[in-house]
């Protein structure tokens, strides 16, 4: 937190860094004060690959938020995400010999179903109880009080690559500010967009981002399973960029004024007209040439995350559907082309639950941001300051995120 009751959400994206400051009124109720974005330099598929560069954009980023929210940042809610995340489920259980269940034994059982889950290299960032089972008795959330003979825990693990963990605190550090945790973004973007109904159904959260697109599913009113695809939003720019003949610049500009996800959905073969990449003047491109081009990749990213949630297991137990959210699934018909190719119900993912400058965030590309936000004030984060120059800083950010999803239940 800043200060007070202000917290702060920093999303180091790959192609863009957005910050968002907050006053919270309530748990879950943020009002928004300070919005910036700043182009993103030093990261590549959510993976730190530049220091310098990437502490400038940070710096950036949080100089023009301050000025917009009038209050000094001094930490702040990261996200965090990249091909090195990887997630498992656990099973845990403890005998109670006849007797009530306490928090402690919430805690023992949890702690079993984490054992030997821990690679070497790897850091177990979030522990996420599923449902606990008394006696055989299952889908229990709350099971303090129950009397008992044997408590069981199923529980979901985010585990990231420690060497990239530290690289991304670093960063943050070198730029001026404190890290008061990191949140796996898939989970920070679900706070943002997803209802307690379609959690509680069954849905999948399909969260496309410039460097890799999350995956996560949730029943039973619980996350079951989390994936990452390392494709994003930057290959359609990359694309549109090779196919034009145009910049990278003028490829994104291209995409997000006149992207059209489908072939199916150009009403008229309309001209549009672009700089060359080379020589000087425009040249004329069609609107059904330039969804021929983004159609096949958004194809391959609704294609491998169909094969994600086959993976899981889920795919059958998903009457809410799929929410799409992120920069590029603002495109008209990502909708239509998710639906085709996931072949269930698909519904574009917007902020809500804010109020202040909602109107900046209520977008798909600012669900991250929010979401951090709204982890934040529904966990209330500590205000204790984490500082690089301690050597436990990592077990201590990732004993606050432990210590967060054991108090949910």
């Amino acid at each position: 937190m800043a200060q007070g009751n202000v917290i702060v959400g920093l999303d180091i994206g790959t192609t863009k860094i957005l910050c968002l400051v907050a006053e919270v009124n309530a748990p879950g109720d943020v009002e928004i004060i300070g919005v910036s974005t700043h182009p993103s330099k030093g990261l590549q598929r959510g993976i730190v690959v530049n220091i310098e560069s990437t502490v400038r954009s940070i710096r950036q980023a949080i100089v023009d938020a301050e000025k917009m929210a009038g209050t000094e940042i001094t930490s702040v809610i990261v996200g965090i995400a990249g091909g090195h995340i990887r997630s498992l489920n656990g099973h845990g259980m403890i005998t109670l010999r006849n007797r009530e269940v306490t928090q402690r034994d919430i805690d023992r059982v949890i702690e079993s179903a984490t054992a030997g889950a821990q690679p070497a290299d790897r850091e177990v960032i979030h522990v996420m109880p599923q449902e606990f089972i008394v006696d055989g008795e299952r889908k229990i959330k709350h099971p303090v009080g129950l009397y008992g003979v044997k408590l069981e825990a199923k529980i979901h693990m985010v585990t990231a690559q420690v060497t990239q963990a530290q690289n991304l605190v670093k960063c943050v550090h070198n730029s001026g500010l404190d890290v008061q945790s990191l949140v796996l973004e898939q989970i920070a973007s679900s706070e943002a967009v997803l209802t307690p109904d379609e959690r509680d159904v069954g849905v999948v959260l399909v969260d496309c981002g410039g460097g890799t697109t999350d995956i996560a599913v949730f029943c039973d009113g619980s996350i079951k399973y989390t994936s990452n695809i390392t494709i994003g939003g930057d290959f359609l720019d990359n694309d549109i960029s090779f196919g034009l003949g145009a910049s990278k610049v003028v490829a994104k500009e291209i995409k997000e004024r006149y992207g059209i996800a489908s072939a199916d959905l150009v009403d008229e073969d309309e001209d549009i007209r672009i700089d060359k990449i080379a020589g000087s003047g425009r040249k004329k491109v069609s609107k059904l040439e330039l969804a021929n081009i983004v159609e096949p990749r958004l194809e391959e990213i609704f294609t491998m995350a169909r094969r994600e949630i086959m993976r899981s297991g889920y795919y059958d137990m998903l009457p809410a559907g799929c929410v799409i959210t992120g920069g590029s699934m603002a495109m008209p018909g990502s909708d239509y082309l998710a639906q085709k190719i996931l072949n269930m119900p698909v519904r574009l993912g917007i902020p809500s639950q804010i109020s202040g400058l909602e109107e900046l965030v209520s977008k798909p590309e600012c669900s991250t941001g929010v979401g951090l936000l709204l982890w934040g004030s529904n966990n209330q984060v500590s205000n204790k300051k984490i500082r690089i120059r301690d050597p436990q800083v990592f077990k201590r950010v990732f004993n606050t995120m432990r210590t967060w999803f054991s108090d949910l239940f």
